[in-house]
């Protein structure tokens, strides 16, 4: 079983990641592995996120996470969170459906806004912005992307809901699936 995590950059998806994978390895007494996608493109090409866009453009890393993404399909057990772009680039969210259970970590520009502005220096597509122009970017940016977000198995609208809750309704959600 996979299970994807898909959602805009700042929406929690490596930290729901990481402890739905101790969840489900402990209920399911089988090993699940955690796979954070940008840190599997880093690690696999040797640069970082940041690096890829600067030398190489946003085009030819989109390329790079379609080419990352097959390579993760005969993958078994695993909860991947896929970076906030991923989805939504060389009909990624049919590959995504497709080979496993996807869920969307929704939330508002608002709540992406205050936790984005925190962390602008590690987002390669924000790290220049003040905060009108963060503002005005993920608004029009989460627009854009929301109708192939929506096309997720499930959606989750994460709000106002903390950590352990979003787990719990994955969880939900994957006792339905099987």
């Amino acid at each position: 079983m996979k299970v994807f995590l898909i959602g805009y950059m700042g929406s929690g998806k490596s930290t729901v990641g990481k402890r739905l994978v101790e969840k489900l390895s402990r209920r399911d007494e089988t090993n699940f592995d955690f796979i954070d996608f940008d840190k599997l493109i880093e690690k696999e090409t040797g640069k970082t996120i940041t690096e890829i866009f600067d030398s190489d453009g946003e085009e030819k890393f989109r390329l790079l996470e379609h080419e990352y993404l097959k390579k993760l399909l005969n993958k078994e057990n695993a909860v991947i969170s896929l970076g906030g772009g991923t989805p939504c680039f060389h009909n990624n969210i049919q590959v995504i459906n497709n080979n496993g259970i996807s869920v969307y970590l929704e939330m508002s520009s608002d709540s992406l806004i205050n936790r984005l502005s925190k962390a602008k220096n590690k987002r390669p597509l924000i790290r220049d912005l003040n905060e009108v122009d963060l503002k005005s970017f993920i608004e029009a940016n989460l627009e854009k992307r929301k109708p192939v977000y929506q096309k997720a198995n499930h959606i989750i609208q994460s709000d106002q809901l903390s950590t352990d809750v979003i787990i719990e309704k994955i969880m939900k959600v994957i006792k339905k699936e099987k």
